[in-house]
């Protein structure tokens, strides 16, 4: 939200960007194509349909560009510790009470989790770069949201660490060297997105009440096909062929 005519900060964009990098609404995508001569145009939304998917990827080739689907290999980061990650096929579906549950499941074999959870860039990306939030303080500490409060509250009471903010090498690297100690480190995704972390098992939630969704939308379909476990949520409220699907 409140995300158009924006500035990705300078401060976090790196040598190449001194002024930082300008985000503007996707209507205007045709016209800076030609003003800017652009080559590439990386599409970088989720949990859209292939239809979405397509049509953008039209207008990009009509303005003179590529249209680039860019995939894990090029945009995860390795960690040095072992890196659980929970995706969906779509939002919506369960991620985060997977999460916590797995979460417990290592806790209770005395590991020390910390989890580290998608971004939700509302505020000052700056001051938002790393944070850690391992008691209810925290959350007033940083200005967290209501929906923040809602994801990062279970995580400090149940007793984990849990990470969140914009840089995401710089984020991995504090959680791996946490004060509290780091055996594993849980990622907890969002929306449909494939995780930003390589990770050593992954974890995909699907929906039954949305059958067919896993193989409709971008890029729920990925964040399945790399799964080493799928979970089925709402079984106790979703129909038979739901399920069966």
């Amino acid at each position: 939200p409140d995300i158009v005519g924006r500035k990705y900060p300078a401060e976090l964009a790196g040598d190449l960007y001194p002024q930082g990098i300008p985000i503007y609404t996707e209507e205007k995508l045709p016209k800076l194509i030609k003003a800017l001569k652009v080559h590439d145009c990386v599409f970088s939304y989720s949990d859209v349909s292939y239809q979405h998917v397509m049509a953008v990827s039209a207008r990009v080739n009509a303005a003179g560009a590529n249209f680039v689907l860019l995939g894990p290999k090029d945009t995860q980061i390795k960690s040095s510790k072992p890196v659980v990650s929970v995706g969906a096929v779509r939002t919506g579906c369960g991620k985060s009470q997977t999460s916590r549950r797995i979460i417990e499941i290592l806790m209770a074999k005395g590991l020390k989790v910390v989890a580290i959870r998608h971004p939700m860039p509302y505020g000052d990306l700056v001051a938002q770069k790393v944070q850690r939030f391992a008691q209810i303080s925290d959350l007033e500490k940083h200005n967290c949201t209501v929906e923040e409060m809602e994801e990062y509250e279970p995580h400090v009471v149940r007793g984990n660490v849990i990470y969140a903010g914009v840089d995401y090498e710089a984020i991995i690297r504090a959680a791996e060297e946490d004060p509290d100690g780091c055996d594993v480190i849980l990622w907890d995704g969002g929306n449909n997105d494939f995780p930003f972390y390589k990770s050593d098992l992954h974890v995909t939630v699907v929906d039954p009440h949305r059958p067919g969704h896993e193989l409709s939308y971008y890029p729920g379909e990925v964040t399945l096909r790399i799964a080493d476990v799928v979970v089925i949520n709402k079984m106790d409220s979703a129909d038979a062929a739901g399920i069966q699907t």
